[in-house]
């Protein structure tokens, strides 16, 4: 996406967020027959037809039963998102938490009708209401996967696990006795700015910073000032999970902000790295499978988020990408999970995690969020 409309998107959210209030929509009453095709938005990895590993294949079974052909568009960012879902052309998205709010407010996604999801009894209940999808006692969407944005190390570089976020953020010497400059990465992303804010939250408590989303102007000036100090550090601002997973394979980069589909996909090539969450926690994303306003193709839709919630589907997702289900039945209903994946994918880290979500003023308390894109472009920038 262009700086320039990155801009814009940020002006137009904070605007939108400032002064919104949202009509109660009227909901379907009941589903017809599918339209034979559902165009979805979504994360690499998180709609899978067997192409990469014929095992990991939740599509081909959804398009027998349905006879909903599913064609996928794949974006690296959760602007991305919501600029191909304000263009339209599309069903579903698959939102972060950054992305559903901006969404919602800016009317590119309807309510739905949750009895028409005989599925929907099996979400977590941890994910039920949450208030990156539900507005005003209207549900806008399903919730599909989630997970913690992890610390990815290098364990040639770390013998034992990095207990803080201070090694992407300090100047200092790792335990291999040489400086993490240009061997460490950060999110190319606004929503990062909380990730900084969530290591001072606890590295400087007496800035007072108790939501890293809600930051006022002395912790926002303090959370600028740390990203400036880590931008010579960083090797690359990441948003593709294939460059990141060459960069740490080709570019000696040994510690970033990084998720489990990277993880998982570096452990598979044999290159010697694992994850943590740090003693300060970690940021997060809860991911919510949303439906356009305009959907051309509503009742494939429907299907298709009802689908989405079956445990083994869940369960598949999650040991594709490396993620969590918003069902905890998948934890014992998918093979390709196993018995302790959703342990190992971090099950039990839900209450260690700040969830990604769109900042707002709230009445001038806080920066919000077309301050942050606007910040942290200049900061990547080097400014």
């Amino acid at each position: 996406m262009s700086v320039h409309k990155t801009l814009l998107l940020g002006a137009a959210t904070g605007a939108l967020l400032a002064g919104a209030s949202l009509q109660a929509a009227e909901l379907p009453k009941a589903l017809g027959a599918g339209e034979g095709q559902l165009d979805i938005v979504a994360w690499p990895g998180y709609i899978e037809r067997g192409e990469s590993d014929k095992a990991y294949d939740w599509v081909t079974g959804f398009e027998k039963e349905t006879g909903c052909k599913v064609s996928v568009k794949t974006a690296a960012t959760s602007d991305e998102m919501v600029s191909l879902m304000s263009k339209g052309g599309y069903d579903l998205v698959t939102a972060s938490g950054d992305a559903s709010l901006r969404l919602i407010v800016g009317k590119r996604v309807q309510p739905i009708n949750t009895a028409l999801i005989p599925n929907w009894k099996n979400i977590d209940p941890r994910l039920q209401n949450g208030g990156w999808y539900v507005v005003d006692k209207q549900v806008y969407g399903t919730p599909y996967q989630w997970g913690p944005n992890v610390l990815l190390y290098n364990t040639d570089t770390f013998k034992q696990a990095p207990t803080s976020w201070g090694v992407v953020f300090e100047p200092q010497n790792l335990p291999d006795g040489k400086p993490n400059k240009g061997r460490v990465q950060a999110y190319d992303g606004p929503i990062y700015i909380a990730d900084a804010a969530l290591y001072l939250k606890a590295a400087k408590p007496e800035l007072g910073i108790k939501d890293p989303y809600e930051l006022n102007e002395a912790q926002y000036k303090a959370v600028l000032d740390l990203l400036r100090q880590q931008h010579p550090l960083v090797h690359r601002y990441w948003h593709d999970a294939t460059v990141q997973m060459s960069d740490v394979k080709n570019e000696g980069v040994v510690a970033s902000s990084s998720w489990g589909y990277m993880v998982n996909g570096l452990k598979a090539d044999k290159q010697p790295v694992a994850s943590t969450i740090p003693q300060e926690g970690a940021t997060g994303w809860a991911d919510t499978t949303m439906l356009h306003s305009e959907a051309k193709h509503p009742n494939c839709a429907y299907k298709w988020m009802d689908w989405s919630l079956q445990p083994k589907v869940q369960g598949d997702v999650a040991a594709w990408f490396g993620s969590l289900p918003a069902v905890p039945a998948a934890c014992t209903g998918s093979e390709l999970l196993g018995a302790d994946g959703c342990k190992t994918n971090g099950f039990d880290n839900f209450d260690k995690i700040a969830f990604w979500k769109t900042p707002q003023a709230q009445g001038g308390k806080f920066v919000p969020y077309s301050r942050w894109t606007q910040d942290y472009i200049a900061i990547m920038g080097g400014r």
